[in-house]
């Protein structure tokens, strides 16, 4: 076959370190998801949906079938951090959590997936992020050490 050809989509969750409600201002948490789908669509990976909360973030995209996904991550993290730390003095002390979770997803779902994060403030009314989390790593059977999940 000549021509090489994917459409892997990925939902990626990553949250501040320790935590921290950063990203409590909706003004800049906006700002924030449109320059996270700018990173992407730079590194050819069409953002289907960016959301989120005050501590953590949710993206759909299309992997590129030449990227590797940590690469992805990395870049997503490294190119936000340095942009949100010139948007206020209180963001200074800005970082995302060393790690991440990345899960696929089928075609038919994408329309329930971008649903779910928009709805990210009325879900965590009720479930926290810890809580969430622990849910995609049941079921998608990744095991995992409580120990060295959160930092």
């Amino acid at each position: 076959m000549p021509q090489s050809l994917a459409n892997i989509l990925v939902h990626t969750i990553f949250s501040t370190k320790d935590r921290q409600p950063f990203l409590h201002d909706p003004d800049l948490r906006e700002e924030l998801h449109r320059y996270l789908s700018g990173i992407l669509i730079q590194l050819s990976c069409p953002p289907l949906a960016v959301g989120g909360v005050a501590d953590h973030v949710h993206l759909l995209f299309s992997l590129s079938r030449t990227c590797e996904p940590a690469q992805v991550v990395k870049e997503l993290k490294r190119g936000s951090s340095i942009w949100l730390k010139t948007k206020a003095p209180t963001l200074q002390e800005f970082a995302w959590q060393s790690g991440y979770g990345m899960f696929s997803i089928g075609f038919s779902q994408i329309e329930t997936v971008r649903a779910y994060i928009a709805k990210q403030e009325e879900h965590h009314r009720a479930v926290s992020f810890q809580e969430e989390y622990r849910d995609f790593l049941r079921r998608y059977e990744i095991q995992y050490d409580e120990r060295y999940v959160w930092d």
